[in-house]
């Protein structure tokens, strides 16, 4: 399988280096990480980031909340529509979705993609429809995804993954592709591993949200905040960054470990620039 990283959300939160460590300014800079793959059973996304119709109409489809605190740059060119057309591919050919979780910044481009079936733990498809609490209403938008035609929904159980609980066998998707377990984030927040030859890259989606969390945990204040914030069970999301950061320290695993929002790990993984199909 043949994987391209994408940016499919550049948001510049208040907090500059207290968020992302290097800034100068009074803004952060944070991206929203995810895939393209390109399988022998057509083009799976993993996570779609803010879609098109985000960016046309973010006061009807994204919380104000969340737009006054991510200060998100609502650009056209970011949806992974757009790269996927501008790089040659047909979108009717995104057969698959797999989703990390529904927060708006990972689920928004759901509704560019109307053909694919889309994967998601049933706790959190269960969660996003609930939207309990204050920060509930405004993490999840049924407005993202509600004319999705074919859900399809896997419980956390199932074989181990390195010390992990993982879907191995994701409907009619390869087996090199798996669903890890990673709740704490969201009550139905998980991993996805794809194989790659003789080793995987695991997108942790927002299990952490810098790359010092993979060395130790997070020093920076506005990470913390952050974190906090959203958690709907910290213990297991700390629980589970201490377990991706011992996988990801460990050479033997030969797993490379990547989150949704640092910037450093989009450029280290897509090598900069603008991919185009080859």
């Amino acid at each position: 399988m043949h994987i391209h990283h994408l940016n499919c959300g550049t948001n510049c939160p208040l907090g500059g280096r207290l968020i992302d460590g290097i800034s100068k300014g009074l803004t952060a800079k944070l991206v929203c990480h995810c895939l393209l793959i390109e399988s022998a059973d057509g083009l799976v996304l993993v996570d779609t980031g803010l879609g098109t119709e985000d960016i046309q109409h973010p006061v009807s489809r994204l919380s104000s909340t969340f737009l006054l605190m991510n200060n998100f740059q609502l650009r056209s060119q970011e949806t992974a529509l757009a790269q996927l057309k501008s790089a040659g591919y047909n979108p009717n050919d995104v057969r698959h979705i797999v989703l990390t979780h529904l927060d708006f910044d990972h689920a928004g481009g759901v509704s560019d993609f109307p053909h694919a079936t889309v994967h998601v733990m049933a706790d959190e498809l269960r969660a996003a429809k609930e939207r309990q609490g204050f920060w509930g209403v405004r993490r999840y938008r049924p407005v993202q995804w509600s004319s999705v035609a074919k859900w399809q929904l896997y419980e956390p159980q199932g074989e181990t993954w390195n010390g992990f609980q993982a879907v191995k066998q994701l409907e009619g998707l390869p087996s090199d592709i798996l669903l890890i377990s990673l709740i704490g984030h969201s009550r139905g927040h998980a991993g996805i591993a794809i194989r790659q030859s003789d080793s995987w890259l695991l997108h942790a989606g927002d299990a952490y949200v810098h790359h010092s969390e993979l060395q130790y945990d997070s020093v920076y204040p506005g990470i913390i905040e952050y974190q906090g914030l959203l958690d709907v069970d910290k213990k297991a999301r700390i629980q589970n960054q201490a377990r991706l950061r011992e996988l990801a320290n460990n050479p033997a695993a030969k797993v490379h470990v990547f989150c949704s929002h640092d910037p450093l790990e989009l450029a280290q993984l897509s090598n900069v620039g603008v991919w185009q199909r080859t």
